[in-house]
């Protein structure tokens, strides 16, 4: 089965969900679940779950362009290991990919690849601006917040508060709350 997914960012783009939704239906999707939310919010983007939800072994996830159904190659690579675990092929359109074919199974790798390799490129740089701003003395790190309020840990511990509840109030993790109450100790 085809199963069709559109998505625009805004409420005004009314024209575009329809002409997506027209796509959608002229390449044989039997349902089309269709969105407007912005691709950053991926929480709101209920349509999208429901569709990964309801496709099934040996259906189609078919989309008008990449940019509709991920934010990011990474993104994109998660959905399509969600589908491939469940036996379901994606179809992109616009793109001319279908991993229900040997070269769309390639041409996604080949994207992974290539972000991965951004990623990498990113993170050596980020690594070198660091290693230079501490040559330079110009590099503090992170203030550590969950620290800083240990005292107020201490505090409401005594008052028979637990971690979790003391965690929520001070909005620090779980860890930092036993981290405080061991560094007293």
């Amino acid at each position: 089965m085809l199963i069709g997914y559109a998505r625009t960012s805004t409420l005004d783009q009314k024209a575009s969900i329809d002409a997506q939704v027209r796509d959608l239906t002229a390449a044989g999707c039997e349902k089309v679940f269709s969105e407007q939310v912005s691709s950053v919010d991926i929480a709101a983007r209920e349509q999208l779950a429901l569709a990964l939800d309801f496709v099934r072994e040996g259906d189609i996830l078919v989309v008008t362009k990449l940019d509709r159904l991920a934010r990011s190659v990474a993104h994109l690579l998660s959905i399509a290991d969600t589908l491939n675990k469940k036996g379901v092929a994606l179809r992109i359109l616009g793109m001319g990919i279908d991993t229900a074919t040997p070269t769309g199974k390639l041409m996604l790798t080949v994207l992974g690849g290539i972000a991965e390799f951004e990623r990498e490129i990113m993170l050596e740089r980020q690594r070198e601006g660091v290693a230079r701003a501490k040559a330079e003395g110009k590099y503090k790190g992170r203030k550590p917040t969950a620290m800083a309020q240990a005292d107020e840990v201490r505090r409401l511990k005594t008052e028979g508060i637990g971690a979790t509840e003391i965690a929520a109030r001070l909005g620090i993790g779980r860890a930092s709350v036993y981290r405080a109450l061991n560094q007293a100790a």
